[in-house]
């Protein structure tokens, strides 16, 4: 009798664990694009059932682009933007990158625009923080990182100081980047009644991941009428100037003209998708008018209904460049297809430049680019470091003629798994600009020699690292 009622057990886990393994595999079969990813869960799922099938349900099933879908439709965001007068088509040799960032995104290229560089907090907060002392009638922030150190203090004051004006105020953090456990710009916020989310953000991971697909997206819009976007968190080490103990530098832009109704758009769906509510026409999204000649075009990217879309623009860029292509990034850590790429454009005579930090705030993804660099420089690409502070700008540069700039690294993570916002624009003088920023900080030109000089257990502590590149 015992003998039977244990073999009744075993039976019963053994259908149990043949009921996960095939559930997580037809899941996987139906949903998952990536081939490496898919035979990755499906062997989990046959060795570890039980083990496999939780890590499954809380880090392979992606809910984002689920709700994505939901909402899709819900709220014609595109129908908001600015009446056609102010929708161009780029000519010449960049048409054909132009129409199909269109199809890509759905976003139409825009006049009109002015688009001027800012340097670190030292340059970027003041002004930022002026706009929204002087808003009118809205003021709309994200970030990913949002200190409640000295240099938050002061944006938390402006935000709560607008709100007591009257001011629609609308503040959305991200639910890891600025403390997961414990967030005080969100508490602060709301002891004032300031409208605040989190983004994604559960202390029950199976509600949703909370590891990867996180919003690094930087907006500040104001009165509808600027702009601010680019690489720049909210916190005391980007004030370079205060020396603080871990400086960071950045690239902030402040951007005017109808652009800014496609900022907008990117921080509504964001808000709605985190909190519901969908921001009415009034006050956010008024007439704006002409300020300066730039087209532009805002490009977003997640898993979800924007997934790849920041790389795809890249990929097509670079298949563009007639004379060169000019990367500043803070991670490199990209895939097959990026190295591709950039390799055959190096292969085709384009000068390619890489510039990297010397050392960058993640010392595992420093250990992982040095593995990953020879195959850059095999095929011809010049990889440069900058000199120290650690420079946290992102911004890609062809042909001296189109800029693309935002908040994008050139890693896995960001260019798949996290959401992100960039701007594309077709401007001379724009390019020209941030090509020759990027050139300064060519500092000191990185060779085969260097890495090969690594000893042994260096080396292979990178080769190591490198391994991890999908997760860094």
């Amino acid at each position: 009798m015992l003998l039977t009622y244990w073999h009744t057990v075993l039976l019963l886990v053994l259908l149990s664990r043949v009921v996960v393994a095939l559930s997580v595999a037809v899941h996987v079969l139906l949903n998952k694009r990536d081939v490496g990813a898919a035979i990755g869960w499906i062997g989990i799922s046959i060795l570890m059932p039980f083990t496999g099938g939780v890590l499954y349900a809380m880090f392979g099933i992606n809910r984002v682009h689920r709700r994505a879908r939901k909402l899709i439709g819900r709220s014609s965001w595109h129908s908001r933007t600015l009446s056609s007068r102010w929708k161009r088509a780029e000519q010449g040799h960049f048409a054909p990158l132009s129409n199909m960032v269109g199809k890509l995104t759905g976003r139409p290229l825009m006049s009109g625009n002015g688009i001027r560089m800012l340097h670190d907090g030292d340059q970027a907060y003041p002004q930022m923080l002026d706009a929204i002392g002087g808003a009118t009638s809205s003021v709309l922030l994200s970030s990913y990182i949002f200190r409640g150190d000295d240099a938050g203090d002061r944006f938390i004051a402006a935000l709560i100081g607008a709100h007591q004006r009257g001011i629609a105020v609308r503040v959305l953090v991200d639910g890891v980047g600025s403390g997961y456990f414990r967030c005080p710009v969100t508490h602060a916020l709301h002891r004032a009644g300031v409208p605040v989310g989190r983004f994604m953000h559960s202390l029950l991971p199976w509600r949703m991941p909370f590891i990867n697909m996180r919003n690094h997206k930087k907006i500040l819009v104001v009165d509808g009428q600027l702009g601010f976007m680019g690489g720049l968190n909210i916190g005391a080490e980007n004030v370079v100037a205060s020396h603080p103990a871990h400086p960071v530098s950045d690239t902030h832009f402040r951007v005017e003209g109808p652009i800014v109704h496609q900022l907008t758009e990117a921080f509504a769906q964001d808000w709605s998708f985190t909190t519901g509510e969908d921001l009415p026409v009034d006050p956010f999204f008024p007439e704006v008018s002409q300020h300066g000649d730039i087209l532009a075009r805002i490009v977003t990217a997640g898993p979800d209904s924007d997934l790849e879309k920041i790389e795809f623009t890249m990929l097509q860029a670079i298949t563009m460049a007639r004379h060169s292509v000019r990367l500043m990034t803070p991670y490199f850590l990209p895939g097959e297809r990026f190295l591709t790429e950039l390799a055959l454009a190096a292969l085709r005579g384009i000068e390619v430049d890489i510039v990297i930090p010397g050392r960058s705030n993640h010392t595992l993804i420093d250990w992982a680019r040095s593995a990953n660099l020879p195959r850059f420089l095999d095929s011809g690409c010049r990889v440069w470091r900058a000199s120290p502070p650690f420079n946290h700008s992102k911004l890609m540069v062809v042909d001296q003629h189109w800029a693309f700039v935002g908040s994008s690294n050139l890693d896995v993570r960001s260019l798949r798994l996290n959401f992100e916002i960039n701007l594309e624009a077709y401007d001379d003088a724009m390019a020209g600009l941030i090509d020759a920023f990027i050139i300064r900080h060519r500092h000191e030109r990185l060779t085969h020699h260097d890495l090969d000089r690594r000893i042994l257990p260096i080396r292979l502590r990178d080769a190591g690292a490198r391994l991890f590149l999908p997760y860094l």
